[in-house]
């Protein structure tokens, strides 16, 4: 195994991880504080990248794209919290799954009214373009660098949100006694609506950024919601740290197992059932590590803990 091919995947993973934070960071508040089952949150992530495209595309802005990502989805985000999500708060699992199961087919329908069913590309700013060598010779996109980065910084900004300011404390506060939170004179209906618009907006940006690698599409976010979800029980429901550490186990299980598997399966077997293989083992891997940790944590890894 070369030591810069692991290399290059072990930064792979940690980009996808830290993408997959910013899907889960909105979706573990929302849950946490709320107990909102949100199917709806990759629908806001697929927003916000349609956004970002229509923006780059008209202005030729990268940095106004993001921006336009970022409002978008939380200009949705209050829209729906306020015309539907706060109707769901006291109903049961199921209504919450049933309702947020339609916005999924009336933002895809939307958005596929709105936009047409091809796929629109995002360029990576040319600031952010092509390669830079890092130590050992790994040459590695800079974009995708600056990805890990950004999602570091936030990470570290909403964890010091939540543990240092007064919003945080009410938040903390939402999550551990609604009742009491609001006998306090706090409103709790403006805090849900600002949990859930800086969630989408987390989101949005997800899309946004993830846009510049691959296509903008349709339904580009049902499949990234699956893992978000994976990621806030491995971390722990309403934990910003057991998120970050959930995104980034699941985004190294998934790149590594994507692409070694198969190679020590042929140390076995034929190249084309190693393949076959070894790509059924990988997307098996993720839901296997979340079994294990749940055996080992119930509560996650994070559980229990703001």
């Amino acid at each position: 195994m070369s030591l810069v091919l692991l290399a290059e995947q072990v930064l792979n993973g940690l980009q996808f991880g830290v993408m997959l934070f910013l899907m889960a960071a909105g979706l573990t508040l929302i849950f946490g504080v709320m107990g909102l089952i949100n199917l709806a949150h990759g629908s806001l992530y697929m927003l916000g990248a349609f956004a970002a495209a229509s923006v780059a595309a008209a202005t030729g802005s990268f940095t106004l794209a993001l921006l336009a990502a970022l409002a978008a989805a939380a200009v949705a985000g209050v829209i729906v919290e306020l015309l539907i999500i706060r109707r769901l708060y006291d109903r049961d699992h199921l209504d919450q799954v049933l309702a947020t199961f339609a916005l999924i087919l009336i933002f895809s329908e939307g958005t596929r009214w709105a936009f047409g069913s091809f796929p629109l590309y995002l360029d990576i700013p040319p600031a952010l373009s092509g390669p830079v060598s890092l130590p050992g010779g790994i040459d590695y996109p800079l974009y995708r660098l600056v990805l890990i980065g950004a999602g570091l910084l936030i990470a570290l900004g909403l964890d010091l949100m939540i543990t240092r300011t007064r919003i945080g404390i009410r938040i903390r506060a939402g999550e551990n006694d609604r009742e009491m939170t609001a006998a306090l004179g706090i409103d709790i209906s403006r805090l849900y609506t600002l949990i859930f618009a800086l969630g989408a907006a987390l989101a949005g940006l997800a899309g946004a950024l993830v846009g510049a690698i691959q296509s903008v599409q349709v339904g580009m976010g049902e499949p990234v919601l699956i893992l978000a979800f994976v990621v806030i029980v491995i971390g722990g429901i309403g934990s910003i740290r057991g998120a970050l550490l959930g995104a980034l186990l699941v985004g190294l299980t998934d790149t590594l197992g994507g692409v070694f598997l198969p190679e020590a399966l042929k140390l076995v077997t034929d190249p084309a059932s190693a393949k076959a293989v070894g790509a059924s083992l990988a997307s098996m891997a993720i839901y296997i590590l979340m079994g294990a940790i749940l055996i080992w944590r119930p509560t996650g890894l994070f559980g229990g803990r703001a």
